[in-house]
């Protein structure tokens, strides 16, 4: 399995490397080639308006947003969430997401980066117990609609109860950063993600070529 992250800002260094802690062959995408080329793609932390400016600049925006609406599995952390959202608060007047995930999403809901922190965080699907979650200017989700799935919540200090990881379908969402623990489970999940899209699509091609 090929598995992209995209590496126009953020921690992309990072994600390559749990990815391929994992099993996968990860690779940065920059290009649309590079987009074509892999079966999933993990939109990293950064500045979620910047993000979509230089995706606009690599003309990979509306290739991105196609790909997604298609069915690639696809993992935002971070701003990564904020851009798997279909609705934010507190954003610019103009922001753009890729979307897909039924939600609204706050943008720095937990404050500045000085605010940052770390909580272990359950995610229901994950095995081994909590995650250690690394929140830096963090959004969380707001509201949730009918065919999201909530994973994560905030078990303890003012946030408790918000939500911070959610799934729709092949989209998955965390408010925290993975990529900085040295624990790639959350990772794992999303191969896992990928690899069951695979699979599904294998068994439509099959039933399709049967049916002629």
């Amino acid at each position: 399995m090929k598995i992209g992250v995209l590496a126009l800002q953020g921690d992309v260094r990072e994600h390559l490397a749990a990815l391929r802690e994992v099993g996968a062959e990860a690779l940065p995408v920059r290009r649309l080639s590079e987009l074509e080329a892999v079966d999933g793609l993990v939109i990293p932390g950064g500045e979620s308006t910047t993000i979509v400016k230089l995706a606009r600049s690599f003309e990979l925006f509306e290739p991105l947003h196609k790909r997604i609406a298609e069915g690639m599995p696809t993992y935002g952390s971070c701003a990564g969430m904020i851009l798997l959202a279909d609705r934010i608060l507190g954003g610019t007047a103009d922001q753009e997401t890729f979307g897909g995930i039924d939600m609204t999403v706050r943008r720095n809901a937990f404050g500045r980066q000085v605010e940052s922190f770390e909580e272990p965080v359950p995610i229901e699907g994950v095995p081994g117990g909590p995650v250690t979650a690394v929140f830096i200017r963090a959004p969380w989700v707001e509201e949730v609609g009918p065919a999201a799935q909530v994973l994560a919540r905030v078990e303890s200090g003012p946030a408790t109860g918000r939500i911070v990881g959610i799934r729709q379908q092949h989209l998955l969402a965390t408010s925290f950063h993975p990529e900085l623990t040295g624990d790639a489970r959350v990772h794992g999940y999303f191969l896992n993600m990928v690899r069951e899209a695979l699979s599904d699509d294998g068994l439509s091609r099959a039933k399709s070529e049967g049916d002629q």
